[in-house]
């Protein structure tokens, strides 16, 4: 029994979508946790166990984990509150239910950085880490899967790069960082939750097939999108009032802004890049499958769908 946590978000419904049609040939039954099964694809009805609840949430892990021979763990983001208690508060709960049912093997996401200098101090990142230690403690076979930032996070700035050929973020122009689509990192969770070979614990970094530089993302994008993008630099100042003025957290909002200084100081940096194994898709790919379609409907069609 596999259970999936976080099974409508962006990683979790790829990664469902993968277990649903390999699982049968593994011999592998299929269990999702999950707040509203009428977001579940039908695809997914009849071919997978459903528990309605929050993962955070005690009795629903108890529920959810019995008989439960591995688990994919996903922390949903949450700014209202600290960043410990966003991701180590949120999976205590599990972390108890999987010794207590004998849980063998989970698969996590995490983030890059273990290791490195910036790690102590880089805000969200050092709460996911901190996060990892608390699963590992609970005695199960736990691998973290080490991402950088994703290449969907420019879907956040769709407008503004249909609107003023624009994106914005905080690190150095010139500054090459790993980026990663989310289908390769369900890709290689799905991997590891259906042959559990391995042991101990450890992490697997999830690189994407290239270093990239905001100037590079702006001139991939003007390639694929057929317009001019450029990128825009954003103070951490300016990041911090803008995240405030959403009513986020102030605690959550400065463990951004700390993990924002820690990328740009070599963060993402401190693992050697070798060749991955599975799939490794191409931001000039992801950008003609995936932003293309999304930048060049009109917002009448967005709102529509």
């Amino acid at each position: 029994m596999i259970v999936i946590t976080a099974p409508t978000g962006n990683i979790g419904r790829r990664l469902l979508s993968l277990l649903v049609e390999a699982a049968p040939a593994h011999g592998e039954e299929l269990r999702v946790v999950v707040r509203d099964p009428a977001r579940l694809p039908d695809a997914v009805r009849g071919r997978a166990e459903v528990v309605t609840g929050s993962h955070g949430d005690a009795a629903t892990v108890e529920r959810a984990f019995t008989g439960a021979d591995a688990v994919f763990w996903l922390v949903p983001p949450d700014g209202s509150t600290t960043p410990d208690e966003a991701y180590s508060g949120f999976t205590r709960p599990a972390a108890r239910a999987f010794a207590a049912h004998g849980v063998g093997h989970v698969v996590g996401v995490s983030a890059l950085g273990r290791g490195t200098p910036q790690a102590a101090h880089a805000g969200l990142v050092t709460a996911s880490l901190a996060m990892d230690d608390l699963i590992a403690d609970s005695g199960v076979a736990y691998r973290a899967l080490a991402n950088p930032s994703f290449f969907e996070n420019l879907l956040e700035e769709a407008d503004s790069i249909r609107d003023h050929g624009v994106f914005t973020d905080t690190a150095a122009a010139d500054r090459p960082a790993p980026l990663v689509a989310v289908a390769d990192i369900a890709a290689t969770a799905a991997g590891l939750l259906l042959d559990r070979s391995w042991t101990g614990v450890g992490s697997v970094p999830v690189l994407g097939p290239q270093d990239l530089s905001p100037n590079d993302l702006a001139r991939i994008m003007t390639e694929e999108l057929g317009r001019p993008v450029r990128y825009r630099r954003q103070s951490l100042d300016d990041l911090r009032s803008a995240m405030l003025r959403h009513g986020l957290n102030e605690a959550f909002v400065e463990g951004m802004v700390h993990m924002k200084r820690a990328k740009d100081q070599g963060l993402d940096a401190g693992v050697h890049r070798a060749p991955q194994a599975g799939p490794a898709t191409e931001f000039a790919q992801w950008c003609a499958q995936t932003l293309k379609p999304v930048v060049l409907a009109t917002p009448e069609a967005i709102d529509a769908h």
